[in-house]
C-alpha cells in the first residue's frame, strides 16, 4: 500500500519536472543564438569587409527583433495560450537560423538576425511566464532558474560549435547548425499541457483541473490552487487599463522594467557577444580566443547551478547582493589589468580569471533571478502586460549594450569601459536593498495582495 502511494505521489512530481524542463528548453534556443554570433563575427567581418559599426548592427539586430517580438508576445500568449506561442517561436527560430546561414550580404544577415530575434522575443516572454504558472510555490524559483540554465547551456554549446568551425572559418555553419536543436524543440513542445492559469482565464475549468492534477497529484492542493487563481480572475485581465487606473500595478511594472535594465547593464552580454574581441585585447591569438570563450560558456553553465540550489533556500536578495559585489570586483580588476597592460602570461591569466569570476557572479544571481522576480511581482490580471513590458525593456537594453560596446572600446578604451560596468554593478547593490522584495516561499497570490494594498515594493514578499 505504501509503495503504491509513493508511486502515485512520485508521478505528479515527475510530470511537473518534465513539463518545466521541456518548456525551459526555450532558453536553449535563446542561448544558442547569443553564443553563436560571438565566434562568427571575426569571419563575417573578414568575408564582407565591414567596419566595427556594421558588426555591432549585425549583433544587435537580433535584440531589436526580440524587442518587437516581446512587444506582441503579451497579447499573443493571452489570446493563443502559452504553449501555442512557444510553438510559433520555435518555428520562427528554425526559419531564422537557416536564413542566417544562407545570408548573401551584411544587409541580408541583419534582416535574418532580426527575424530570428522575433522568435527569441516570443520565447523569452512566454517561457518564464509558463514556468511560473505550472511550478508550485515551493519549487518556482528553481524551476524558472532552469530557463536561465538552458540559456547558459545553449551559449556553451554554441561556443564549442564555434570553436570547431573556427578552424575552417565556416561562419555560415556556425549560424545555421542551430536549426537542428530548434527542430527537436519544436516537436517536443507538442507534449506540453496548457498553463492551468491560462485555461482558467479562458473559462476552461475542467481542463485546468486536469492539468493541475497531472502536475500536483494531491486533490486538496489542486482545489486550493484553483480557488486562489479563480479568486484573482473575477475581474477580466486588462493590463493596459489596469496600468492606467492602478498606481500599485504601475509600481510593479516599473520594478520589472528596472530589474531588466539592471540585468543588461551588468555587462554580461558584452562578454557573451564579444568574448573573442575581449581576449584579443588581452593579447591572445585566435585559437586561444575561441577556447577561452568556450571556458566562459562552461563557467556560465556551472555557476548557474549555484542559483538553482540556493534560490529557494537562501533567498533572492542575499544572492543578488553577493552576485553584484562579485561582478563589481571582477570587472574592476579586469579594467585595472587592461589599464596597466597584460604583457606577461601571469598578467593574462589574472585578467582571464577575474573575467570568469565576473561570469560566476552573474550566473549565480542576476542571470536567473531577474527573470524569476519579474514573473513573481506582477499581479495575475496584468501579468501578461507587466512581463511584456519588462521583456521588451530587456531587449532594448540588450540592443543598446550590443550596439555600443565596440564603440566604447574604440573611444574611451578597454579599461574605462570595464570600470564603467564595474561601477554600475556596485550601484545595483543599493538598488536591490531599496526596491527588490524577498519572494522566497511566498505564493504569487500573497505577493499580489500586498502589492495592491500599497505595501512598499521591498516588503511585498514578507
Amino acid at each position: 500500500m505504501n509503495a503504491v502511494a509513493a508511486d502515485l505521489s512520485a508521478a505528479p512530481r515527475a510530470s511537473a519536472f518534465f513539463v518545466c524542463v521541456l518548456a525551459a528548453l526555450a532558453g536553449l534556443m535563446f542561448g544558442l543564438d547569443i553564443g553563436v554570433i560571438s565566434g562568427a563575427t571575426t569571419f563575417i567581418q573578414a568575408e564582407f569587409g565591414v567596419p566595427d559599426r556594421t558588426i555591432e548592427w549585425i549583433v544587435s539586430a537580433m535584440m531589436f527583433g526580440a524587442a518587437v517580438g516581446a512587444a506582441g508576445a503579451g497579447w499573443m500568449s493571452a489570446a493563443l495560450g502559452r504553449k501555442r506561442t512557444l510553438l510559433l517561436g520555435a518555428v520562427l527560430f528554425v526559419a531564422g537560423s537557416l536564413l542566417c546561414g544562407a545570408a548573401w550580404s551584411p544587409e541580408s544577415l541583419i534582416g535574418a538576425r532580426f527575424a530570428l530575434g522575433l522568435a527569441i522575443g516570443l520565447s523569452a516572454f512566454t517561457a518564464p511566464l509558463y514556468l511560473a504558472e505550472v511550478a508550485s510555490e515551493g519549487s518556482r524559483g528553481a524551476m524558472i532558474s532552469l530557463y536561465q540554465l538552458m540559456i547558459t547551456i545553449g551559449i556553451f554549446v554554441a561556443f564549442l560549435s564555434d570553436t570547431a568551425f573556427s578552424y575552417s572559418g565556416s561562419w555560415r555553419w556556425m549560424l545555421g547548425v542551430i536549426a537542428i536543436p530548434g527542430v527537436l524543440f519544436l516537436f517536443g513542445l507538442f507534449v506540453l499541457p496548457d498553463s492551468p492559469r491560462w485555461l482558467l482565464m479562458r473559462g476552461r475549468r475542467n481542463e485546468a483541473l486536469a492539468v493541475l492534477r497531472q502536475l500536483r497529484g494531491d486533490e486538496a492542493v489542486v482545489a486550493r490552487e484553483a480557488a486562489d487563481i479563480e479568486e484573482q480572475l473575477r475581474t477580466p485581465q486588462h493590463g493596459w487599463s489596469l496600468f492606467l487606473e492602478n498606481a500599485d500595478f504601475r509600481r510593479s511594472v516599473a520594478l520589472g522594467v528596472m530589474l531588466q535594465l539592471v540585468q543588461q547593464f551588468t555587462g554580461m552580454n558584452v562578454v557573451m557577444y564579444y568574448a573573442p574581441r575581449i581576449f584579443q585585447g588581452m593579447g591572445y591569438d585566435t585559437a586561444s580566443q575561441m577556447w577561452f570563450t568556450a571556458a566562459v560558456g562552461l563557467t556560465n553553465v556551472l555557476a548557474t547551478f549555484i542559483a538553482i540550489g540556493l534560490v529557494d533556500r537562501w533567498g533572492r536578495k542575499p544572492i543578488l547582493y553577493t552576485g553584484f559585489a562579485v561582478m563589481a570586483v571582477g570587472l574592476g580588476v579586469v579594467g585595472t589589468m587592461m589599464y596597466f597592460g597584460t604583457t606577461t602570461r601571469g598578467e593574462q591569466a589574472v585578467a582571464v580569471s577575474m573575467l570568469l569570476v565576473f561570469i560566476v557572479g552573474f550566473a549565480m544571481s542576476a542571470g536567473p533571478l531577474i527573470w524569476t522576480l519579474c514573473s513573481e511581482v506582477q499581479p495575475l490580471k496584468g501579468r501578461d502586460f507587466g512581463v511584456g513590458c519588462s521583456t521588451f525593456t530587456n531587449w532594448i537594453a540588450n540592443m543598446v549594450v550590443g550596439a555600443t560596446f565596440l564603440t566604447l572600446l574604440n573611444s574611451i578604451g578597454a579599461a574605462a569601459t570595464f570600470w564603467l560596468y564595474a561601477a554600475l554593478n556596485a550601484l545595483f547593490i543599493a538598488f536591490t536593498w531599496a526596491f527588490v522584495p524577498e519572494t522566497r516561499g511566498v505564493t504569487l497570490e500573497q505577493i499580489e495582495r500586498k502589492l495592491m494594498q500599497g505595501v512598499r515594493l521591498r516588503d511585498i514578499g514578507r
